[in-house]
């Protein structure tokens, strides 16, 4: 694939490499969930979680030497009113979790520039015995039957908007909101932030900037859902942005610090989003990525917050279009049971939405895969 041609998942090769990212993401996920727990270090949790994704990724195509492979999104921990991008350098000082807490996890590998994401949310100690109730169980669930709906939405003949209102529908239903302006993208070989967008409770003007857009056969997308009980506006407040990425810009750096930094990153990371934490010599990261950033080499991804005492939850996937309906490579099945709100959906036309199944019946090649997620959905309803 020495080629500069962009493959899609109309070829098999490309699905089973992406279905390959999207298991190395789900095992890195399902061990990090185990690791919050009270007292658990949130850095220690990000560190970890990069490590697994880096080393799952480098146990398959050995014989392929040339082939890029890796973090597609360095594990972001945000908690409570955290929105995300929450990754602390070891020069930053660490938190740790406590009971109650809401956790954001959310990661992303590559497999040849197939990018599998996901982003889940746990609260720390929940289960059937100590339910989550309250606002924070609003936000979870609105997030989750949000997340439910958009990936039943995002279908071939379908439009982008549908999925923006239907996410505000739902959480309003639970007194929430999705948080303003956010992004969820196609994946393309290469790019986390493909040619279409869906975007969550956008602002007027935002609305105008979003073109309206048809869901295609074998496109993937990254469906990233983010509600919050507050006014879901976020804003930066002092915690360092550590993930960056590189843009397609071109400057001529002044300073030697900048030139090796901009070196690495193109070397290590090509265009996929990264944590300065990576680099050997924090320090010197640190120092290289400003003239970069000044000159919009790379772009950062700031650390964005709701106020004090709110909760943000996001539930976020990976789907393919195929012939034979929509397939989710990433995401864990998530307990409904552990979590109880006041609020229900009534609306019947979106109860039967929740419900229905993504595989296409009347498609000739039925795949046992679809089969088996219609399942798996079912019994997470």
């Amino acid at each position: 694939m020495g080629d500069n041609e962009e493959h899609t998942i109309a070829e098999d090769f490309v699905v089973t490499k992406y279905k390959m990212a999207g298991e190395i993401v789900n095992r890195t996920l399902k061990k990090l969930v185990e690791m919050c727990v009270p007292d658990a270090s949130v850095r220690g949790i990000c560190v970890e979680g990069d490590k697994m994704l880096m080393e799952e990724c480098n146990k398959v195509f050995k014989k392929e030497k040339t082939m890029k492979k890796g973090l597609a999104f360095p594990v972001c921990v945000s908690v409570n009113n955290c929105i995300n991008h929450y990754s602390p350098l070891f020069s930053d000082k660490d938190s740790t979790l406590k009971n109650g807490d809401m956790v954001k996890i959310d990661m992303g590998a590559h497999l040849d520039g197939l990018i599998a994401v996901v982003g889940h949310t746990v609260v720390v100690g929940a289960s059937k015995e100590s339910k989550v109730t309250g606002r924070k169980a609003d936000a979870i669930l609105a997030a989750y039957y949000s997340s439910e709906a958009a990936l039943r939405l995002v279908k071939p003949g379908n439009q982008n908007f549908a999925v923006t209102d239907t996410v505000t529908k739902i959480s309003k239903t639970f007194k929430c909101k999705p948080v303003e302006g956010m992004l969820s993208f196609q994946l393309q070989q290469g790019r986390i932030d493909g040619e279409k967008t869906i975007i969550q409770n956008p602002t007027e003007a935002q609305r105008k900037e979003v073109e309206k857009q048809t869901f295609e056969t074998h496109e993937v997308y990254a469906v990233d859902v983010i509600v919050s009980t507050g006014e879901g506006q976020g804003r930066e407040m002092d915690a360092r942005v550590t993930i960056f990425r590189k843009t397609d810009e071109v400057y001529h750096l002044k300073l030697k610090a900048s030139r090796e930094f901009f070196a690495q990153v193109q070397k290590g990371y090509r265009d996929m989003p990264f944590n300065l934490r990576l680099f050997e010599d924090e320090k010197k990261a640190r120092m290289g990525v400003l003239e970069c950033v000044s000159h919009k080499l790379i772009d950062p991804y700031p650390v964005l917050w709701e106020r004090k005492g709110e909760f943000v939850a996001q539930f976020k996937f990976t789907v393919l279009l195929m012939p034979g309906g929509q397939h989710r490579i990433t995401g864990l099945p998530f307990d409904l049971e552990s979590f109880e709100s006041q609020y229900k959906i009534e609306d019947p036309e979106l109860k039967q939405l929740i419900i229905s199944s993504v595989s296409n019946k009347n498609s000739k090649k039925k795949k046992k895969a679809d089969k088996e997620t219609a399942t798996v959905v079912k019994k997470g309803d």
